[in-house]
């Protein structure tokens, strides 16, 4: 009971600082959470000045919480949390933004609305992905798949990389992504065949 109260009144009254560290010891997801709560709003507002399109920004204010969550052992102590997440924040949208890569240019004639750098045909054999179906897809993926699939495909990480994010072997890595892309690729059918 009383650990209870001491987890409770540290997640609420600890500085952003304290939260990371407390994270970072206890691997504790409550802790990234509170860190979620207090500025995913302020993301997206960043990502939305950035790109001023509101499905963009909101896609982008996931992205770039997934990407603080294996970039938190790079914090450094006697830095501000706030002036870090936003320096990745601006990172992520300006690299986003500069590359001006389109992959997927075209879905049924409108303008694909997902993230540009996702390379879907390593996943995909077809010339033609709707994006609205795609999403509707990796929505019902866990956190977990959706991480290995945006870091070997959208930040073209190395299996060797991810595997050491994970705490994996190569091996485990490989039929991880390998059972990933195919529950990825059933899904999409699925959004395609029953809406």
């Amino acid at each position: 009971m009383l650990e209870t109260l001491v987890n409770n009144y540290a997640r609420h009254n600890s500085t952003d600082e304290e939260l990371v560290k407390l994270f970072l010891e206890s691997k504790d997801n409550r802790y990234f959470e509170k860190l979620y709560e207090r500025y995913s709003f302020k993301v997206y507002q960043k990502c939305l000045s950035l790109t001023k399109d509101a499905s963009k920004a909101e896609d982008l204010t996931h992205d770039v919480f997934l990407k603080l969550m294996f970039k938190m052992n790079t914090f450094k102590k006697d830095a501000k949390f706030s002036t870090w997440l936003f320096s990745i924040t601006y990172n992520h949208c300006m690299d986003l933004l500069r590359s001006g890569k389109k992959q997927i240019v075209t879905v049924h004639g409108k303008k694909a609305d997902f993230v540009d750098d996702f390379d879907m045909y390593d996943i995909f054999e077809e010339e033609e992905i709707n994006t609205r179906k795609l999403k509707l897809a990796l929505k019902q993926m866990n956190v977990e798949e959706k991480a290995m699939l945006y870091l070997k495909y959208m930040d073209n990480r190395s299996i060797r990389d991810i595997a050491k994010i994970f705490m994996l072997t190569e091996s485990a890595v490989k039929m991880r992504l390998m059972r990933t892309r195919e529950k990825l690729r059933k899904r999409y059918q699925e959004c395609i065949l029953f809406g």
